[in-house]
């Protein structure tokens, strides 16, 4: 048995690369080369732009690979859905498709662009959104630069946006949000009912998603007196934290799992209560 797997080359080629090896599936790609080398002796990886993932996998061409959601709706493509896997180019969020108008434009929402040009690198996905509206407009394609193209040659654009920069350099204002898109993990349907290919597709995802979980969690070990014990666990943000005796004394090891974010509250509360040898210890996967 072979899988055939789409890696999504461009914008998010990088960033699946690295979680896969994170996974611990070594994929690399030779320049030039559109065949990635796997060292997974089950796996065959072809590298597709995530614009034309799902018509592909619809068609048998691979049996799975990962798009943004936008790029299925955007082909309208009948394909499994089988995660979510929220990861971008430069965060662990989801991303946006926009509908932005020039500042100071008189346009404030979509029912403001009857009978206007709008345009797009999403064609579909703009006239769906319109449509549901009940707002009538001419989409335009866009080869790129889409920013550069109000107010002169359309009267707004949809535009997908990580962090908004690019908009706000371009002097542009967003005025709705058409679609929050993350990646998503797509099969062929004939693929997915073979058990085999679906248990290998399943144990993939698997290790993907483990990794993506442990992004924003730390490990925490430290000791506590046991007459703080009670306090100590109030204190930290986690379900179940691992407790055991230690050797000598009335004292106790603790180990969690936290939110990063949350440790510069955490750890001086503990040192307060007399916790000691406080570490934090990085985690690469958690596996629920």
């Amino acid at each position: 048995m072979e899988l055939t797997l789409g890696i999504p080359k461009g914008s998010l080629q990088d960033a699946t690369i690295k979680i896969f090896k994170e996974a611990g599936y070594d994929i690399r790609v030779k320049e030039r080369n559109y065949y990635p080398s796997v060292d997974d002796p089950e796996l065959s990886c072809m590298l597709i732009r995530a614009q034309e993932m799902a018509r592909y996998v619809e068609g048998g061409q691979l049996d799975c690979g990962l798009t943004g959601l936008d790029w299925i709706r955007e082909n309208r493509a009948d394909v499994v859905e089988v995660a979510e896997l929220i990861y971008a180019k430069q965060s662990f969020k989801p991303i946006k498709w926009v509908l932005a108008v020039k500042e100071g434009s008189p346009y404030t929402c979509a029912e403001d662009l009857e009978g206007k040009t709008i345009a797009t690198e999403v064609v579909n996905l703009t006239q769906d959104y319109f449509s549901a509206k009940g707002v009538n407009v001419n989409v335009e394609f866009s080869w790129g630069t889409t920013e550069v193209k109000v107010p002169d040659l359309a009267d707004a654009i949809v535009e997908i946006t990580e962090t908004g920069s690019s908009l706000r350099a371009n002097d542009l204002k967003i005025i709705d949000t058409v679609l929050e898109t993350t990646t998503r993990f797509i099969a062929n349907k004939k693929a997915y009912e073979d058990p085999q290919k679906r248990a290998k597709i399943e144990r993939i995802i698997m290790m993907l998603q483990s990794v993506i979980d442990a992004k924003p969690k730390s490990c925490l070990m430290l000791n506590a007196p046991q007459a703080s014990l009670k306090e100590i666990l109030e204190i930290l943000p986690s379900e179940n934290p691992t407790v055991s005796s230690l050797a000598k004394g009335d004292w106790v090891d603790v180990m969690a799992v936290v939110d990063q974010n949350t440790l510069r509250y955490v750890i001086p509360k503990l040192k307060e209560h007399g916790a000691k040898a406080i570490v934090e210890l990085p985690v690469s996967k958690i596996v629920e």
